[in-house]
């Protein structure tokens, strides 16, 4: 089964903080690149999806550590703008891209609920969130370039200046789900990155991406559930993700774990299959990561949604990697 090899296929491990202890998702996170894994990725959460998972550790005091104890490039997915002012953000993203150049990126959102409505603002409607997305962009675009920045919008920055830059900014990419979502990222973002859905789905977002400009690479994280049984294999992704099987707005707008559960209790496991590759077969989910390699994603995160990794990490390391050749992302340093 060689013959999957490809050029160039970045197999990345996705670092899911809703699930797992940071102590504990470094030591993944370190045993997945030397499984062969060859790039990280990491969610940006103040609450997990269910009471089940009940983690959610800071992800920039993680990605430092993760950085400086592997070799692997690292993205974030994060939402400035309201929990996060864009400033704070453009700093902590320089920072670490000043540490390891050439091995960060941040992919940038509206965000949801369930994260940003601690601060004990108003969650803003959606149009208002894609806006102000959009300014926070510009504002840490401008700042990773060196400039003083104020602004006067739906954030507030007053003589913001960056004195530590990396010699070079890091890409700043569009996270998207809907194909329209992803032609309006396509006029700021040097990448684009989405979840996995349907083929015909995923490559309309993708052409959307394309059609509209869209540069860089495309990314992909893929939510799978392996085990030694099908059964088993079911279990696991239903009692950890059947909370994250709801369309928008009910994930973008739904503001407790309590609430998710609620929702949650009536999801039936062969409905958690349409979002989440489920199999005992390591063949299987060798020849689905394949189909979305030809597809065209330059880059795949895969996100076993378990709680203990180890054993995924062994069994793709050993069976599901080879036969895709994974390579080091390029590095722009």
């Amino acid at each position: 089964m060689s013959g999957y090899a490809l050029a160039m296929t970045v197999i990345g491990f996705h670092c899911s903080h809703e699930q797992i202890s940071p102590g504990q998702l470094l030591r993944d996170v370190q045993h997945a690149e030397q499984a062969g894994f060859t790039a990280g990725m990491s969610s940006d959460h103040f609450s997990p999806w269910s009471e089940r998972q009940n983690e959610s550790g800071f992800a920039w005091a993680f990605l430092g550590a993760a950085l400086a104890s592997t070799n692997l490039p690292f993205g974030v997915v994060n939402a400035p703008g309201q929990r996060y002012h864009p400033a704070i953000i453009a700093q902590a993203i320089a920072t670490l891209a000043q540490m390891f150049p050439g091995r960060f990126w941040a992919a940038l959102g509206s965000g949801e609920a369930s994260n940003e409505r601690i601060t004990g603002d108003a969650w803003p409607r959606k149009e208002v969130r894609d806006q102000r997305l959009v300014e926070c962009v510009d504002v840490i675009r401008r700042l990773l370039q060196g400039e003083e920045v104020s602004v006067d919008g739906l954030i507030q920055v007053n003589r913001a200046k960056l004195w530590t830059l990396p010699d070079r900014v890091p890409d700043l990419v569009g996270p998207a789900v809907t194909p329209a979502t992803a032609a309006r990222h396509a006029a700021w973002a040097d990448a684009l990155i989405t979840v996995n859905q349907p083929a015909a789905t995923l490559q309309k977002v993708l052409d959307a991406y394309r059609n509209a400009g869209g540069r860089g690479p495309a990314r992909l994280q893929i939510h799978l559930s392996w085990a030694p049984t099908d059964g088993e294999a079911l279990a696991i992704a239903h009692d950890q993700w059947r909370t994250n099987v709801f369309s928008p707005p009910v994930c973008w707008d739904m503001e407790t774990v309590e609430g998710f559960d609620v929702v949650g209790e009536s999801v039936a496991p062969e409905q958690v299959k349409k979002s989440v590759r489920v199999s005992a077969d390591l063949s299987r989910h060798a020849a689905w990561l394949q189909e979305y390699l030809e597809q065209g994603w330059d880059e795949l995160y895969l996100h076993f949604v378990g709680q203990h990794q180890a054993p995924f990490i062994d069994a793709f390391g050993e069976h599901v990697l080879p036969q895709l050749s994974p390579t080091a992302p390029a590095v722009h340093a």
